[in-house]
């Protein structure tokens, strides 16, 4: 891989992250382009393993995805997503709505997205605390991404969490792929190992796990964390989040700019050039990796009037949450109805809620991104 130098604007050279595209016309034009395949990060890699669905091309590419796409498509989705969502997010409401305060991310919206992705996986003996702790332990690892001038990782240490949660999964997730080898359901991971195989025979688990890893990560964060953000910015102003609970039919509507707002995966994708190739004026030689900054492209000010504030009245426009190219987001349809249903549920049974302004609302994360916590109130 090649060295570029001195770069500035639509393409830049940051520390650590390397080269960033960081427009909305760039990220597209990179991620659909011939010129341009997927690889993963040096940090995504030894999170993962391979083959990751995330980092691989061409045939094994093309099978990854025969395996994780069907269940996602939307008029598969349709047929089971209210039976399998809304109960998840009754059983969560009715731990607090009688409470008149909630921290919201930890209570309601992570759990309603990794307990919902759980049960769709087959998941369904993993308690949502230990699935939520699994996701941040491979987040934090994802992005742990300093290297030296060798090219070694500087923070080593940092990997610890997640290889323990990996021996963890493998230990919990190898006797259900035993099972499900000889006894096929309807579970997704169950057709990954079977859909598509000759009579018999059923994908090695080796194979299946990386990409395992990868939903185990971005597909349980991208629904709890864009709800999440979603919220906070109807409440900023309140006016946007009235306007909402008189007519719920703007859901996805808020949905679809709160993820503009904050992307959930805001820079954990990458693309290595195939040949020497000029991307915005400025000559990348094969072997550049350039990682595609979705979060600031969705912040493009040629797209977007003000874009660092969250409007509702924001003409719809395509935005890059979910990627874009034949490495999009498989989920994208079934994160969006994940977020649909917990904000209908959320809001139908509190219409009342109101952010605690008494506590702060941050957002952290530069791969993956989303607040860390939202202190609600309300009257019971």
């Amino acid at each position: 891989m090649r060295e570029v130098h001195l770069l500035d604007g639509p393409v830049c050279r940051l520390p650590i992250t390397g080269l960033r595209a960081t427009t909305a016309d760039i990220c597209r034009s990179i991620a659909t382009s011939p010129d341009f395949e997927a690889v993963i990060t040096k940090a995504g890699g030894r999170t993962f393993g391979h083959p990751a669905v995330i980092g691989v091309n061409g045939p094994i590419h093309d099978d990854l995805r025969s395996m994780v796409d069907p269940a996602l498509q939307p008029q598969e989705v349709d047929r089971w997503i209210d039976d399998l969502v809304r109960p998840i997010a009754r059983r969560y409401l009715s731990e607090f709505e009688d409470t008149g305060r909630a921290e919201l991310i930890a209570q309601y919206c992570e759990p309603v997205s990794v307990r919902a992705l759980g049960d769709l996986l087959g998941l369904h003996s993993v308690s949502s605390d230990k699935l939520r702790e699994w996701f941040h332990k491979l987040s934090n690892s994802f992005t742990n991404a300093g290297v030296d001038e060798n090219g070694a990782f500087t923070n080593p240490e940092g990997f610890a969490e997640a290889d323990a949660a990996k021996e963890e999964i493998r230990s919990i997730v190898d006797p259900l792929l035993d099972n499900w080898i000889v006894n096929p359901d309807d579970s997704a991971i169950s057709h990954w190992l079977h859909d598509g195989m000759p009579e018999g025979q059923t994908r090695d688990r080796e194979y299946i796990y990386p990409t395992l890893y990868v939903y185990l990560l971005g597909a349980m964060q991208e629904p709890g964390h864009a709800m999440g953000s979603t919220l906070v910015g109807l409440f900023n102003p309140p006016d946007q989040f009235e306007r909402v609970i008189d007519e719920p039919a703007l859901i996805p509507r808020a949905i679809s700019e709160g993820m503009r707002w904050t992307s959930p995966i805001w820079s954990a994708t990458a693309r290595i050039s195939t040949k020497d190739v000029e991307v915005a004026g400025v000559e990348l030689p094969e072997g550049s990796v350039v990682l595609m900054s979705y979060g600031s492209a969705n912040h493009d000010h040629a797209v977007y009037d003000a874009p660092s504030e969250f409007d509702l009245t924001r003409p719809p426009l395509r935005h890059l949450a979910f990627g874009a190219g034949n490495h999009a987001c498989a989920g994208i349809y079934f994160a969006n109805q994940v977020c649909r249903i917990g904000l209908e549920e959320l809001l139908e049974a509190i219409p009342n809620l109101e952010r605690d302004t008494g506590s702060d609302v941050e957002f952290w994360g530069w791969g993956f991104r989303g607040p860390t916590s939202l202190h609600t109130t309300w009257e019971v």
